[in-house]
């Protein structure tokens, strides 16, 4: 499935002060996403990229609620993230952090559709709220064999959350964006059939351990907004070992200066 339009429907005076060096360099994105990715990942991507056919279109919600008054030198203690974890049964990605999001359907006309279309169906939010004000360059998955379409969206009060669907997701969670900002929420992950030259940015949270992709585009958009603090990548751990820690002596840490 193709989208009819790449051109989707934006409103980016709609966003605040404190989200303008990210929307002012979401050029940058995927040069920051790309820069965590292992080479050997990253050439797996960009040669199955480039094959014609290859992959399905697909986009995800990265919402960012909070208040609108705070100056642009940085982000208000207030402002979160819009974050699921996919049910434990699923065939793929189970238990997998991830923004709302899924392939295109032969009725969305633009990634801005699909993005809000799939978050209202797994989390039920209100996308009359919403205000989508920007796109990153889509970013081609191999594991999954998507095109995705990270789609930037703000709302000073989205409403009420909540998992719709018990078969499809786990958990529905506005995460506190300082939790991300946190270094000591942040770690390196590799798969345990990798090895540790394959690892990539995580967050470990107190209900969830965000990794893989949605790892990699917090990560690459902490550091072009300029919201990222120094974090000690040599601590490098197995999937299983991190996700074990999930609840353990993790949480959403306190507001960083």
């Amino acid at each position: 499935m193709s989208w009819v339009s790449e051109e989707s429907p934006l409103t980016p005076h709609a966003a605040p002060p404190w989200l303008k060096p990210l929307l002012d360099n979401t050029d940058q994105v995927k040069r920051a996403y790309r820069r965590r990715v292992p080479p050997e990942m990253l050439a797996m991507a960009m040669t199955a990229g480039a094959i014609p056919g290859a992959g399905r279109d697909a986009a995800v919600l990265v919402l960012f609620s909070g208040s609108p008054q705070a100056g642009a030198d940085g982000a208000p203690e207030d402002v979160d993230l819009l974050v699921t974890v996919r049910a434990t049964t699923l065939r793929h990605h189970a238990g997998q952090a991830a923004f709302p999001g899924g392939a295109a359907d032969p009725g969305d006309f633009t990634p801005v559709h699909t993005a809000l279309r799939e978050a209202n169906e797994e989390t039920g939010i209100d996308t009359g709220r919403l205000h989508p004000v920007a796109t990153l360059e889509r970013l081609f998955i191999p594991p999954s064999g998507f095109h995705v379409v990270p789609v930037l969206a703000y709302s000073p009060d989205p409403g009420p959350v909540a998992v719709v669907d018990e078969a499809e997701t786990a958990i529905v969670a506005r995460v506190p964006l300082r939790a991300f900002i946190n270094p000591k929420n942040r770690i390196m992950v590799y798969r345990k059939e990798n090895t540790r030259r394959f690892a990539g940015p995580a967050f470990l949270l107190h209900e969830m351990l965000v990794w893989g992709f949605t790892g990699q585009v917090i990560s690459a958009m902490l550091d072009v907004a300029g919201w990222a603090q120094p974090w000690n990548t040599e601590d490098v751990r197995e999937l299983d070992e991190a996700m074990a820690l999930v609840g353990h002596d993790a949480g959403y840490g306190e507001a960083q200066p």
